[in-house]
């Protein structure tokens, strides 16, 4: 597929703007016709689409968060609140980026460094990528040790962690634990294969700003807590 015709697959996606949320669309479009269209939208400062009368212009990053996270949430439809619906759970990240990611959101992003605990980063690239799109650095380690000696030597405006980490089950509250025993306050979600409500508040109760399974809500959660550190 040349850049000519993706070219005119985007006019012809605006045309269907009228009746389709544009959301939805730009993530089904970036993910089908990924390598393409990011060529495409590189060589943009900016996208516009026009149709019907709806115009919408969206910065590279957010289009580029948009894809990242809908791709996230096609590639992980066990974490979706209706099973089999992951058509609708990208249509609904891509709304999440469209709202939180305004420019003086990226603006701060651009100046956050994230610490990713996790012994299967593999797991999370498309997370990651996400993030990454609004300029968030991060910092990746493996191992609950690794993670305290990080924190020793460096200051994160965030801390996310799985939950099991061999040979210990629990490690994420491991970690949790020892942060807040030290004194350090940093924004702390854990990414897990589970959010089931009891397993929320016990996240709460130990001092985790949240607990989720779902990419939408780790991008929305992460954003949530730089926000909260704006000076």
């Amino acid at each position: 597929m040349t850049i000519d015709n993706a070219v005119k697959l985007l006019d012809s996606v605006s045309k269907v703007l009228s009746v389709l949320a544009w959301p939805a669309v730009l993530v089904f479009v970036l993910i089908r016709f990924g390598s393409v269209l990011r060529e495409f939208l590189g060589n943009l400062g900016e996208l516009s689409l026009k149709g019907a009368g709806f115009e919408a212009s969206l910065k590279r990053q957010q289009a580029k968060a948009a894809a990242a996270l809908g791709a996230a949430v096609v590639s992980h439809p066990d974490a979706g609140s209706n099973p089999g619906t992951a058509a609708q759970d990208a249509r609904a990240a891509a709304q999440v980026v469209a709202e939180i990611a305004t420019p003086r959101m990226i603006r701060r992003a651009g100046r956050a460094t994230v610490l990713w605990v996790d012994d299967r980063p593999g797991n999370n690239v498309h997370e990651r990528q996400s993030l990454e799109a609004l300029g968030i650095t991060f910092t990746l380690v493996t191992s609950t040790e690794a993670a305290l000696e990080s924190v020793r030597s460096q200051a994160f405006d965030v801390i996310i962690s799985d939950m099991g980490r061999p040979p210990d089950p629990r490690a994420g509250y491991t970690l949790l634990d020892k942060l807040r025993s030290e004194g350090n306050q940093t924004p702390f979600i854990i990414y897990a294969g589970s959010r089931a409500p009891e397993h929320r508040a016990e996240a709460r109760r130990r001092g985790a700003d949240g607990c989720t399974n779902r990419p939408d809500e780790l991008f929305e959660m992460v954003l949530s807590a730089l926000a909260r550190r704006q000076v």
